[in-house]
């Protein structure tokens, strides 16, 4: 297939391989995938602007064919499957591939996006280009090698723990958000005294379904007091209840009532089922020291959720490598007179970002975290939010340094960088000295 002609593909069931590789000797091929969710189009490289016509490979009922395609083609000669790493679409093909003894490499989506408009002079993308583009990436060498291995049990079950307690996570958001909804209508005193997320608010609300049950219950202190422990203060449960007895919210009806008992029992059977997850990942990450050393700056849950989703920090070759698998590196777009502001390039899984923003919360409460975050902040009032990425992304290069040496995480050496206007103020104070 020349660049000049048609992307048109033609069915798997269509090729034969004896004519594929005729004439070719033992020339080496580069086959470009594109994976989609129904089908895989797949492209050969041989030579300089020698490419066959895309194959179109139903995914996954033609999978099996494809791979004995591909066997036949590798027969005497070098063959290196390329693709994209695409979510769980192409895992199937991968674990074939890989049984087959076909080497697989990883080509960079950034890279191939970016090189649209070098492979044939046109910046468009479609499914058979972006097979023959990362076929040609491969062959030019800016692919790496992509094993597919399966995870350990341990890993597969920490995988499994991160996934569940980040989905009840969202639940307890969810439900904790409509909560707060209903109560700013018929009980708007109750969040003056609790917080919306309270565990205490939620059995209160679990049980009495409003204020009305609450403020008729001559039991209501006591029983406050029992959930709250000792965490819950005399004054607060007699304001709560008190605040309850003369609220100025809306009446609720029987529906009503049922509606919040049902809201508030979900967060807590949400709460509980993240709580065990805490607790089972805390007992899985036991024997990882890599996770061990983490979980010093940025707590057990966190770590795990960094080991699940980007694996060990070592294989990085460095805290650049792995801040930008999280999606913290950072780019601009400018054109012409307009100069385009920094932000994080966001790539990658949202978990990890989030969870690294949850720590990054905790960071700037107390310690060398918060100082360094309220100076970065007094230079740019309005940059509050730019003030805590930085936290999450000097978090990162730490996470990675602990993580590949294995020594304690000094917070004081990572948050000990000075204003620049000290630095300026310094390297003045050098220039006259010189």
């Amino acid at each position: 297939m020349r660049r000049n002609r048609t992307y048109r593909a033609k069915s798997v069931e269509n090729v034969d391989w004896k004519e594929v590789v005729t004439g070719r000797g033992r020339q080496a091929a580069h086959v470009g995938v594109d994976v989609g969710k129904r089908a895989v189009l797949a492209v050969v490289r041989w030579n300089r602007d020698e490419f066959e016509r895309p194959w179109l490979v139903k995914n996954p009922d033609e999978i099996r064919e494809f791979v004995r395609l591909l066997v036949d083609v590798k027969r005497g000669r070098e063959l290196i499957v390329a693709m994209e790493p695409t979510g769980t679409y192409g895992d199937v093909l991968r674990q074939a591939l890989f049984d087959a003894g076909i080497c697989v490499e990883r080509v960079s989506p950034k890279v191939a996006h970016d090189y649209a408009e070098v492979f044939d002079g046109v910046p468009s993308q479609f499914d058979g280009k972006d097979a023959a583009i990362v076929a040609e990436l491969a062959a030019l060498g800016k692919s790496q090698k992509w094993k597919y291995e399966m995870p350990s049990v341990a890993d597969q079950e920490m995988a499994y723990w991160v996934d569940w307690m980040d989905a009840q996570r969202r639940q307890v958001a969810m439900w904790l958000g409509r909560l707060e909804a209903l109560l700013a209508r018929h009980w708007p005193e109750a969040t003056q005294w609790l917080r919306p997320s309270s565990l205490t608010l939620l059995r209160i609300l679990n049980h009495y379904g409003g204020p009305r049950g609450l403020a008729d219950d001559s039991q209501a202190v006591a029983e406050v007091a029992r959930w709250g422990g000792r965490y819950m203060a005399i004054e607060k449960t007699r304001g709560l209840v008190a605040s309850a007895r003369q609220t100025v919210g809306v009446r609720q009806g029987q529906i009503d009532v049922r509606r919040m008992q049902t809201y508030a029992a979900t967060a807590l059977a949400a709460h509980r089922e993240l709580a065990q997850g805490k607790r089972r990942l805390r007992e899985l990450a036991r024997g990882n020291a890599v996770i061990q050393a983490q979980a010093c700056a940025v707590g057990v849950v966190t770590a795990c959720v960094l080991w699940t989703h980007l694996g060990d920090p070592r294989e990085y070759f460095c805290a650049a490598a792995y801040r930008k698998a999280m999606g913290m590196n950072l780019t601009e777009y400018s054109s012409g007179e307009y100069q385009g502001r920094l932000h994080i390039s966001k790539r990658g899984s949202a978990a990890v970002r989030r969870w690294m923003y949850f720590a990054a919360l905790r960071w700037i409460r107390h310690g060398p975290g918060r100082r360094w975050y309220l100076r970065k902040r007094a230079r740019d009032p309005e940059g509050a939010k730019r003030a805590l990425v930085g936290v999450m992304r000097k978090l990162a290069k730490g996470l990675h340094y602990v993580g590949t040496t294995g020594e304690p995480f000094q917070p004081a050496r990572l948050f000990s960088g000075r204003s620049s206007r000290s630095a300026k103020a310094r390297n003045a104070s050098l220039t006259r000295r010189s």
